[in-house]
């Protein structure tokens, strides 16, 4: 088994989970996410905003600062991005010992459809000077972690900011963003973990240096231990997870099938490269799984393998493989914060005769 027992999780814990929510992973089965069942995790508190009293202030190192309304962000050139989105934590209660913090299994993920207009509509407006290196991108919501009092706000390199699929976004599914997604306005980086889509956004500030706020230079990356300063996190590993099959029992959500032919699913994301192979394995012999592409680049894509069912318990797990040939891992990576664990999933089965 590669699931390991966990210690309890703590009071804070708990209310953690109670406020954010992840995928239940029935929903794998739909090519769009439904936005009440997408993923959801809020740092702070969820900012109260009205519309039309918000403003994107966009300065910083640039030609022309801007202060702009909704409407006049809206009333920019608009595209349509369908993107899997997966939170850096996903994973983080399945490694031993964990991290504290959001107690992530495996259901940190979900695909939109997002409406919004190019980033760079807004930054080529207001002259980005050539000396720039980041854009700097703060949202409404506010608190303290670590005893550092700050707004969210998260950087990206000038180069990913010139990507046309990097989102100002104001729709998610065909409707306007929802308080807890971000509304008015969010950004939207395809590839990148969710730590990177910042939402409630106020401000773009063009810099010349590395910024170094705390969910920056201090959260959201890779230490092999407290005294290593880390490497950030940036875009997605690849990951495949499946549909539990047969139905669960309450609490423990144990699998119960029946024998016979059964249609085994699931969905695959990547981020740095395309998924290349999606493999099944049943007791531990691996098979290749059919994949189907997904709606875009950065979309999940399908996958689905036959298993003809016999009595018994049974182990079936999945992984993915990446075009550059990276796999998922039977033996998750340790790090402190509990970052991008892709481990292999597992789901045991019971079938009767």
């Amino acid at each position: 088994m590669i699931e390991s027992t966990v210690a309890p999780f703590s009071f804070e814990e708990v209310a953690l989970a109670t406020r954010n929510r992840g995928m239940p992973l029935e929903a794998l089965r739909y090519d769009i996410t439904p936005t009440g069942l997408h993923y959801l995790l809020v740092h702070f508190d969820i900012p109260y905003i009205e519309p039309a009293d918000w403003r994107l202030r966009v300065g910083g190192n640039v030609d022309h600062p801007q202060t702009l309304t909704l409407s006049e962000v809206m009333a920019l050139p608009a595209r349509t991005e369908t993107v899997t989105m997966e939170c850096a934590g996903n994973g983080r209660a399945r490694m031993s010992p964990r991290s504290f913090s959001q107690p992530w299994l495996l259901e940190a993920v979900g695909t939109a459809e997002w409406t919004g207009t190019s980033l760079r509509n807004v930054l080529d407006a207001a002259g980005v000077r050539d000396d720039s290196i980041e854009i700097v991108f703060t949202g409404a919501d506010h608190g303290a972690q670590e005893d550092v009092e700050h707004d969210y706000a998260r950087s990206l390199p000038l180069a990913e900011t010139a990507r046309d699929d990097v989102l100002l976004a104001w729709e998610m599914n065909g409707r306007p963003l929802e308080p807890q997604h971000g509304a008015p306005l969010r950004l939207l980086v395809p590839g990148w973990y969710g730590m990177t889509s910042v939402k409630w956004l106020t401000r773009l500030d063009a810099v010349t240096r590395p910024f170094d706020g705390y969910q920056q230079s201090r959260a959201y990356r890779f230490q092999r231990d407290d005294d290593d300063p880390g490497e950030p996190l940036s875009r997605m590993r690849v990951r495949a997870l499946m549909i539990p099959p047969g139905f669960p029992d309450f609490p423990e959500r144990r699998r119960t099938l029946a024998a016979g032919t059964t249609i085994l699913r699931g969905r695959a994301w990547c981020g740095t490269a395309p998924v290349a192979k999606v493999e099944v394995g049943i007791d531990g012999v691996w098979h290749d799984a059919e994949l189907r592409p997904g709606a875009g680049r950065y979309a999940w894509s399908e996958w689905q393998l036959t298993w003809e069912a016999t009595p018994g318990e049974h182990v079936l797990s999945c992984r993915g493989t990446d075009a550059d040939g990276c796999t998922q891992p039977d033996v998750a990576p340790w790090n402190v914060q509990g970052m991008a664990n892709n481990l292999v999933q597992e789901v045991v089965v019971s079938v009767t005769g």
